[in-house]
Formats: structure tokens, C-alpha cells, sequence
């Protein structure tokens, strides 16, 4: 698949998601095996002040390319100034435009999916950015703001027109947030009615979610989010069954050793006090559902220090591999649910 003028290595993309896809974590991901990672969402108004917050939010590692920047808001102008300013910098590979945020205070300030009632202004956008820069450029979207996907139709056409090169469209409408069923017949429609490339993403949580998506709507790749945050190798067993018809299934061993690699990664980017700040609210994802894990969620959640974090999950490893025919039977994620439940 092509985005523009770039050749996309894979058919994955990590999907930008709120204080979660920094530096540390995207280049956990692209460590796992991810064709396309994703910036957190940049504000373009940061941007045009010169916000350092903003700034450092572009941090970026050659490692972790091809990298997608994102970002969002309502004015051409600045608009068009930010995207300037991304590409002058050399950090983004795609330019990426949010039209699919219901935050309210993104709402408020006129972006994210507030856009999609908007088609004039945000042809205008389109069509300031694209003039602004040379970079591959897509857009991610909801369906609209009701059932029907037809804001999403007329955006999407309005976006091919004005030439951006690839879609991602998350298929919930403006209210639902993430509650609900995402409507993967609305990504067939559209793939349908543009000629671009449709990357589909929603209620993606497994590997056979994203063969399923891929088959029943002829999407040209997924992008996954939540479901990378539990298990940062999902986007390569994608690529693995999409490409072989297999992949490889992960022992709990193998989260273990990812967990204490994003530890080193968070604590080199952000230093030690900031990082086991951060981590606190990051690693519990990793061992959701594992035996006996509520205890030790709630000791990840006051972790003091790198030391005391790796020694944690060492000894939480250790008691789990002690329990009878665990080590030889358990992999990631589970398949026994009940079972483990009552462990817990």
C-alpha cells in the first residue's frame, strides 16, 4: 500500500490515542513489530505559539519511522502554519489531520469531529494544509454525528478531492465515544465510494478481529489502539497472519520482559520521578486478566522507583511460574476466562 509517495512496510497502524502513544510507548511497539506508529494528538494552536509542551510532544526516534503526526483544529491558517512547521522539522513521515475527537474541549474549540458539521470549513482546511506541505497526508474520522455515515461519505469525498492521500475511519458516531459496536459496514461503503486508501479501525481486539475487518470490508489496513495497549505484539501477529496465516502466540513471559522494557524507555525519556508517575496508570494494563493480578495492579499504582518496579514484577513473575502447571499452559492473551477468575 502506498500513502502518497510513501511505501507502507505492513498493513498496521498504532492509532494516536491521548497520553499513551509518546515516544516510549510507540517505540515499544515498533520494537514488537508495527508497520506505522502514531503520535499523540498535536494541537495546532500549541504549534503556532510555540507551546513547549507541544513541542516536546514531537520528540521523535529514527527507530520508530515510518511516524504519522497528528494533528487538530479549526482554523485553516494555523492550520496550514503547523503543518508547515511539522514538515520543517523532519519529525513526520504522514501528516495526519483529527476530524474523529468528541472530547468536549476539543468540540468547543471547533475540531476534532465538530468539523464534521462543518464540510466548508473543513474543505478549507483540507485544502490550506494540503497547499502547506508535500507530506503524505491522511485524515481519521467517525461516521458523523448519527447513524447514518453520510457526514462521513461527503468528507470523505470532499477529502480525496482535495487531495489527501489515505483515510482512517473509526465507524462510531460523534455520541458514542467508544461505548457501543463500531459499524464496520460503514468502512466497506466508504471503500466503495473513494478511491484512496480505507484504513478501517474499531473493536479490533484480536488478531482475528483484524482479518475479519479486513475481509468483510476490503479495508487496505487496520489501525489498533486499545488493544495495543494490553498487548503491544498484537500489531505484529496481525501482520504475521495476514501475510503466513499464523502467528505466534505470547507467553506472559514475554509481556514481562516488555513491561521492564518500557520502564527503561519511559525512565530514559521522561527521568525516573515523572516516568514511575506515569507508569503507574500504564503498566496495570499489561496483566489484566493474569492470576492473581489485582494485588498486584494495586502495587503498580504506588510504585516509588525503577528498582522497585522491576523487583515487583520479578517477584510477581516468580510466584506465577510456581503456580502448579502454570508456566507450561498459560499464554497471551487468555483463553480460559473463567478459570482465571477464579483464581483471581
Amino acid at each position: 500500500m502506498k500513502i502518497g509517495s510513501l511505501t507502507i512496510p505492513g498493513k498496521t497502524f498504532l492509532a494516536p490515542l491521548a497520553g499513551v502513544t509518546s515516544l516510549p510507548f510507540r517505540r515499544l511497539v515498533k520494537e514488537c513489530g508495527c508497520a506505522v506508529v502514531c503520535s499523540e494528538m498535536i494541537s495546532a494552536k500549541g504549534l503556532f505559539y510555540n507551546s513547549q509542551k507541544t513541542v516536546t510532544l514531537l520528540q521523535t526516534d529514527e527507530m520508530e519511522r515510518p511516524l504519522s503526526v497528528q494533528i487538530f483544529g479549526g482554523e485553516p491558517a494555523i492550520m496550514a502554519r503547523a503543518a508547515t512547521a511539522i514538515e520543517a522539522m523532519g519529525v513526520a513521515d504522514i501528516l495526519d489531520i483529527n476530524f474523529g475527537c468528541s472530547v468536549k474541549k476539543i468540540i468547543k474549540q471547533g475540531a476534532g469531529v465538530a468539523l464534521m458539521q462543518d464540510m466548508k470549513n473543513s474543505r478549507t482546511i483540507l485544502q490550506a494544509v494540503r497547499k502547506a506541505t508535500c507530506l503524505p497526508f491522511t485524515i481519521k474520522i467517525r461516521s458523523g454525528w448519527d447513524r447514518s455515515g453520510s457526514q462521513a461519505l461527503g468528507l470523505a469525498k470532499i477529502a480525496q478531492d482535495e487531495g489527501v492521500d489515505a483515510l482512517i475511519l473509526h465507524p462510531r458516531t460523534a455520541t458514542q465515544g467508544f461505548k457501543g459496536t463500531a459499524d464496520w459496514q460503514l468502512i466497506g461503503q466508504l471503500k466503495k465510494h473513494i478511491s484512496i486508501p480505507v484504513i478501517g479501525n474499531g473493536d479490533i481486539h484480536t488478531v482475528q478481529d483484524a482479518a475479519a475487518m479486513m475481509h468483510q470490508t476490503g479495508c487496505d489496513a487496520v489501525m489498533i489502539g486499545r488493544a495495543a495497549m494490553a498487548n503491544p505484539f498484537i500489531l505484529h501477529q496481525v501482520e504475521s497472519f495476514l501475510t503466513h496465516g499464523r502467528y505466534k502466540e505470547i507467553s506472559a513471559s514475554d509481556i514481562f520482559r516488555k513491561m521492564e522494557r518500557l520502564i527503561h524507555l519511559y525512565v530514559d525519556h521522561f527521568g525516573e520521578e515523572t516516568a514511575c508517575k506515569m507508569l503507574r496508570g500504564r503498566l496495570p494494563w499489561f496483566v489484566k486478566g493474569l492470576p492473581g493480578c489485582s494485588g498486584f495492579r494495586k502495587q503498580l499504582s504506588r510504585i516509588p522507583s525503577k528498582k522497585t518496579t522491576l523487583e515487583l514484577i520479578r517477584a510477581y513473575e516468580y510466584r506465577l511460574n510456581n503456580t502448579v502447571r502454570y508456566a507450561s499452559e498459560r499464554t497471551w492473551p487468555a483463553s480460559q476466562d473463567e478459570k482465571i477468575a477464579k483464581m483471581s
